[in-house]
């Protein structure tokens, strides 16, 4: 098995087999997890960036909602990267010529990993009151994880390069 897995990788094509497939099935699953909770924690961020001064209640809960949020939504990331990894260092997905859109997939993994650390330091400083962003930035900011998200998911299905 593992000579007819080298063999096709070496030759470009994969050997989809059900192991590598429940593989790709749970990295899909936790991929859309994952930027589910990317999507939402910026958005606690702009209504922490509304809460009038003195809404210690409101903020108190909010705080919490965002610090549950990047723990899961770190919990999420950890199996959806590793699964990746397995994919394509283990199974040899995107391994080899004309495979391109692997090298520029992986660029968009990292910026999404340090969007997902930037959001954990957002939460520090608003944890700590030193937040000086308003809420339209968090809206801004929000958008970002579309984008990195869509730029991926074209890479990976269309694979122009």
């Amino acid at each position: 098995m593992v000579r007819w897995r080298q063999a096709m990788a070496l030759c470009g094509r994969i050997a989809y087999t059900l192991p590598m497939l429940w593989v790709k099935a749970l990295h899909i699953v936790f991929i859309a997890s994952w930027f589910a909770g990317l999507f939402y924690l910026p958005r606690i961020y702009v209504n922490l960036a509304m809460v009038t001064p003195g809404s210690l209640a409101e903020r108190a809960r909010l705080l919490m909602m965002a610090r549950k949020l990047l723990r899961f939504t770190t919990l999420l990331a950890i199996p959806a990267v590793g699964l990746g990894l397995w994919l394509w260092l283990g199974w040899g997905i995107g391994r080899g010529p004309g495979n391109g859109w692997m090298h520029a997939k992986l660029f968009f993994v990292v910026l999404a990993l340090g969007y997902h650390h930037a959001c954990g330091v957002l939460l520090r400083r608003f944890e700590a009151d030193q937040n000086r962003r308003s809420h339209r930035w968090f809206r801004w900011f929000n958008e970002v994880p579309v984008l990195l998200l869509l730029a991926t998911v074209v890479l990976v299905v269309v694979k122009p390069f």
